[in-house]
């Protein structure tokens, strides 16, 4: 495919979340240029990438493992705000005291082969051609919904985490909340105040983490997601391999028998759940706290998946393609992993630009 029409960059950077913004300022300190040398392309409609749309309970005093951006710390947060209002501020003055000049809403719809060795990044206002690229866009926007027999028939209301608006529109209500990870336990507790029963369904035994969360065991969980990484498998998130935070309400919580879980269930029936075993539940809301999977369906046509069904990544660079680097990915999928990610991709990006040449 030709680069005509196309306006020619050295990278492209997708997504102005965390790990987007890392490595937007990261290339600004190797000396290049927004909207001359890179153009940084977010889907979002204001700064604040996923955190603007997270549900307006989760107040920034509740966020688990919130990591300053790469120099300029977040100071003098009301914990009783909303996160996506107090992080949504942040991410904003963080653009514009570094100048990132960010590009939304902006939809990016394949990222092809071009000419000259460039790649040609499709999008809502137009095509960039560029010679590099960093991917930084998250999972949100992928809710994962597990299907049962059944699904189809339940007559009662189904919202993913994605779709989560706070415990007050289940007042009264009877509600399965499924899901072992933060976010399930998080809207569990919340719904639970409200509600006129819950139920919480995982398929595992969930595992809840004493004491602080130190430094030897954070290099074994970002471990074990790169291992998943470096063999092409889709990457489990950082969190879903350190355990559930065991604080004074989750205390309050089990002992209370709100966290009091139930193994998955078998199928699901117009008025609740069922196991094999005989038991059923009846509820008038399924929440599906499952999880999201990585939005790289725009990267489709470089054909960078394995076997496994995921990217083959060493670092954060694709092992199909030197020019393309994962940020948010996998092993640096939470704030503090994103950011060195960042640093990272545009050390190995700066090489790159240095070893070839523009052909442009």
């Amino acid at each position: 495919m030709n680069n005509f029409g196309a306006r020619d960059v050295d990278v492209v950077v997708i997504g102005a979340g965390q790990a987007g913004l890392s490595g937007a300022y990261h290339l600004r300190r190797a000396g290049l240029e927004p909207d001359r040398d890179f153009v940084v392309l977010d889907h979002a409609p204001r700064a604040g990438g996923a955190w603007q749309f997270r549900w307006p309970s989760l107040t920034y005093g509740k966020v688990h493992g919130m990591h300053a951006l790469p120099g300029m710390e977040l100071t003098g947060a009301d914990e009783g705000r909303r996160s996506s209002e107090v992080i949504g501020e942040y991410f904003s003055a963080y653009e514009e005291r570094f100048g990132l000049l960010v590009h939304r809403p902006v939809d990016v719809r394949a990222v092809r082969e071009g000419e000259g060795g460039r790649l040609l990044v499709a999008t809502s206002e137009g095509t960039w051609s560029t010679r590099a690229l960093i991917n930084a866009t998250g999972t949100w926007d992928r809710p994962f919904w597990p299907r049962y027999p059944g699904q189809e028939t339940f007559r009662g209301r189904q919202l993913h985490t994605v779709d989560y608006p706070g415990p007050e529109k289940f007042a009264g209500q009877r509600v399965i909340v499924v899901g072992g990870g933060a976010s399930g336990t998080q809207h569990l507790m919340e719904i639970a105040e409200v509600a006129a029963d819950t139920t919480w369904v995982t398929r595992r035994p969930p595992v809840f983490r004493e004491g602080p969360f130190n430094e030897d065991a954070g290099r074994e969980a970002v471990a074990m997601v790169e291992e998943r990484v470096r063999r092409g498998l889709p990457p489990m998130s950082v969190v879903s391999v350190t355990g559930l935070p065991l604080t004074d309400a989750v205390r309050r919580a089990r002992e209370s028998g709100v966290l009091d879980r139930l193994p998955m269930f078998d199928r699901i029936t117009p008025t609740g759940a069922l196991w094999d075993d005989g038991l059923t539940v009846e509820a008038d809301v399924m929440l599906w706290a499952t999880g999201f999977r990585a939005a790289i369906d725009h990267l489709a046509p470089l054909r960078l998946r394995e076997m496994g069904g995921g990217i083959q990544v060493e670092g954060t660079r694709a092992v199909r393609d030197a020019r393309i680097h994962l940020v948010g990915y996998g092993p640096s999928a939470s704030t503090i992993g994103a950011n060195r990610a960042g640093r990272a991709a545009v050390r190995e990006i700066k090489q790159l630009l240095e070893r070839e040449p523009s052909l442009a």
